[in-house]
């Protein structure tokens, strides 16, 4: 059976292809990306351990499974995934999958993200457990709930809370056992791109995240203002590091430039107005320079003074 979507035809998988789909596999670097901050963060300051940084990305892992198939599922029933969608299908969308098998998922990633905050509380205390909580409700109420706060235009200030300053403090936080003004710093930048992925996704949704009554924050601030938040947040995400590598006598965080020629190039690309299907391929690149970037803060961040 095939199913039309707007990336034309697109043929029904099997049942392990829809999971692999449903969990969005591209997503998970963006989840990774914070850790491998906030243990550079450690390691610079000689403290980084193993296993905390181990159960830590466990946690960012399952949490960011938890956010995808949820949303699956709540897009799904509140209409705002139709087969007609811009980006890629989605599972219950297209009827390969069911909002309640998606939900279903989405709890024992949540259970399992609980385990791994479990440990992690048994070395660093029971804030572990506040923050995990708040967390795993962050992921659940983005799209679903009686208030989901994605649909009220709150959704690029949560990635920001929870993708940069949580991931990243929290991180050094369970290694180190303390929280430093460089974790706080390092988290910034981590945010600010994190942020510009969905910001980007938001824009290309916005004419049918509006239909569907969806008031992203591209809704309510419209295309033009959307396009310059995302440049803005590139920008910020740049030129972060060039100031933490003097406050924090870090001169390694230079190394970030080297991801400045992609951001420029995607800056021009949204602010040349890329619209619909277009921005999907912004979208991955946008991933693809949260990822680096971050890689590249790591390395600034880790490498000795």
């Amino acid at each position: 059976m095939a199913t039309l979507s707007a990336a034309g035809v697109t043929t029904a998988p099997s049942a392990a292809r829809a999971w692999l789909l449903a969990a969005r596999p591209r997503t998970l670097p963006l989840a990774a990306a914070p850790v491998a901050v906030g243990t550079a963060v450690a390691f610079g300051a000689g403290a980084a351990r193993a296993w905390p940084a181990i159960a830590a990305l466990a946690c960012a892992l399952a949490l960011q499974l938890t956010a995808n198939f949820a949303n699956d599922a709540f897009d799904s029933e509140r209409s705002a995934d139709t087969p007609e969608r811009l980006g890629p299908p989605r599972a219950a969308a297209m009827g390969w999958l069911t909002p309640a098998q998606l939900r279903l998922a989405a709890f024992a990633a949540l259970a399992l993200a609980g385990a791994a905050g479990a440990s992690l509380a048994c070395t660093a205390g029971w804030p572990v457990l506040a923050i995990g909580a708040a967390s795993g409700a962050a992921a659940l109420a983005y799209t679903g709930g009686p208030w989901p706060f994605g649909y009220h235009a709150l959704g690029e200030l949560a990635v920001f809370a929870f993708f940069g300053v949580v991931a990243v403090v929290g991180t050094a936080w369970v290694q180190t056992l303390a929280v430093s003004p460089e974790a706080f710093a390092a988290s910034v930048s981590v945010g600010a791109l994190a942020t510009a992925v969905l910001v980007v996704n938001n824009l290309r949704d916005l004419a049918s995240d509006a239909r569907a009554a969806k008031r992203t924050l591209a809704v309510r601030i419209g295309d033009r203002a959307t396009r310059r938040l995302y440049a803005a947040l590139l920008a910020s995400a740049l030129l972060i590091p060039l100031a933490c590598a003097a406050a924090f006598a870090r001169p390694a965080l230079l190394a970030s430039l080297a991801a400045a020629p992609r951001a420029l190039s995607l800056a021009r690309l949204v602010s040349a107005g890329a619209t619909g299907a277009a921005l999907n391929e912004v979208l991955a690149r946008t991933a693809g320079l949260a990822l680096v970037h971050a890689l590249l803060c790591a390395l600034g961040w880790g490498w000795p003074r």
